[in-house]
């Protein structure tokens, strides 16, 4: 039974036809008052109130029958209905413990999505009061690529993809630098129901304030001096599908506010067009930065904030969990035995020891791009500390920084050689070399140039 709460009978009563035509039971409250007697009665699944009353619009009224509901059913999701303008209203709603906000006027679409959302983090979060699983019954029941390790916390985390994954859970990764938190939105993607469409990657990081709306948004040709074609943006492609905003830390406050419009309302206007399209995406936000520290500082909109973190999934940094170093070395090995054609690859018991004891502040990234530094200087199979520290030196500061030279060999020859033999295993695929080697397409380029490499 989903409680329906509003004083405009035309509300409840619309409300109510939506969900009983999706196959919802629903009852019709037409004030606080009489929103808790129902609750004392009978139980509910949801509650869908708003936070105007009696023609106020302070919200007061709706704030306190949200604490009232928390005291009677603590664990009850409530989504908030609230203005536009009032979604600082909702934000307090949300602190004070409602799982979710919408703003009016809403779709249809855009309610039954925020209803089913609530409804199925409820059923997941019960899944999650059973027994942990193991990594292979984790491994029998979803698909995580990549995401490999035994670590209780990560074991925990993929537990907690597996359950929100079914669900339209908007969710923000945190995490420090290469961690893997573009593994965390594929995973999600691939055990959603959304998987056979789109995953679009944005890097809010690399797109300047003027061309936001154009990226984001797409264009009409003669939008712009350059637009000579049509263009679709970003949540275009990714419509039916899963978009990744990574870095959205680095969204700057106009950006902010164009991005918490189209999150709030589904919607947008392509750049030179005045109509509005609608969009059907589900959002994976990543982060390396502390947006409640931004938020405390005026940089990023608290608003945005409640709404990309639906469910906070925080990744450990891999310092933290050293005994998952082997299990990625061996991993990373076996895939670079097939790119440069050595079978016989393998790590050294003191090498396995000396990597574990490493802080690897660049994290799994760090860890990968080291160990194809000592398979491209190294001439035997099975390396050895030694392999390693010809490459790198570990300063104080923990971080490994390049030696002028190996042997005969500078870095740069070094770093040369690796994209070369990269663009050769992957048939000259940009995308492909760029993601092996853990750069990004503009930084590729830049030691294309560098390095007077052809493609």
């Amino acid at each position: 039974m989903i409680l329906v709460v509003d004083d405009d009978r035309s509300v409840t009563a619309s409300l109510s036809l939506l969900l009983k035509q999706a196959g919802y039971a629903s009852i019709e409250a037409g004030s606080p008052d009489q929103a808790l007697e129902i609750l004392r009665k009978q139980p509910c699944k949801l509650i869908i109130q708003d936070m105007n009353f009696s023609r106020r619009t302070s919200g007061e009224e709706g704030l306190d029958l949200l604490r009232r509901v928390r005291e009677i059913t603590p664990s009850l999701p409530v989504i908030l209905i609230t203005a536009w303008g009032s979604i600082s209203l909702a934000v307090e709603g949300m602190k004070a413990g409602a799982s979710d906000f919408v703003t009016k006027p809403w779709t249809n679409s855009q309610m039954l999505q925020a209803v089913q959302t609530a409804l199925g983090l409820v059923e997941s979060a019960a899944q999650g009061e059973h027994q942990a699983l193991s990594r292979e019954e984790l491994d029998a029941r979803y698909d995580f690529g990549q995401l490999v390790g035994n670590d209780p916390r990560l074991l925990r985390l993929l537990q907690l993809i597996g359950r929100v994954a079914p669900t339209d859970a908007s969710v923000l990764v945190t995490g420090e630098s290469g961690t893997g938190k573009e593994l965390i939105a594929e995973a999600i993607h691939r055990n959603s129901r959304r998987t056979k469409a789109p995953f679009v990657k944005v890097n809010l990081g690399g797109i300047s304030s003027t061309l936001f709306e154009s990226e984001m948004f797409g264009h009409t040709r003669g939008a712009f001096t350059d637009a000579r074609t049509d263009r679709k943006g970003r949540f275009e492609v990714a419509h039916g599908g899963t978009i990744f905003l990574d870095e959205i830390g680095d969204l700057d406050q106009a950006s902010q506010v164009k991005m918490l419009r189209v999150l709030q309302d589904r919607t947008f206007e392509v750049l030179g067009s005045s109509q509005r399209r609608e969009v059907d995406v589900r959002v994976v936000s990543a982060t390396n930065r502390n947006l409640n520290e931004l938020v405390g500082r005026g940089e990023f909109r608290e608003d945005l904030l409640y709404r990309i973190n639906l469910i906070t999934i925080h990744l450990p940094a891999l310092r933290e969990r050293p005994d998952d170093i082997p299990v990625l070395a061996n991993q990373f090995l076996r895939t670079l035995a097939q790119i440069y054609r050595r079978d016989r690859l393998a790590l050294g018991s003191a090498a396995r020891r000396w990597l574990q004891a490493q802080p690897w502040p660049g994290n799994v990234r760090q860890l990968r791009q080291s160990i194809e530094r000592a398979v491209l200087v190294s001439t035997r199979d099975v390396l050895e500390i030694d392999d390693f520290t010809q490459t790198a030196v570990m300063e104080t500061t923990g971080a490994i920084d390049p030696l002028p030279a190996v042997g005969s060999m500078t870095m740069d020859e070094i770093e040369r050689a690796m994209i070369v033999k990269s663009l050769k295993h992957h048939g000259g695929n940009i995308s492909k070399v760029a993601e092996s080697l853990g750069l990004s397409r503009a930084a590729l380029y830049r030691r294309f140039e560098k390095y007077e490499i052809t493609v």
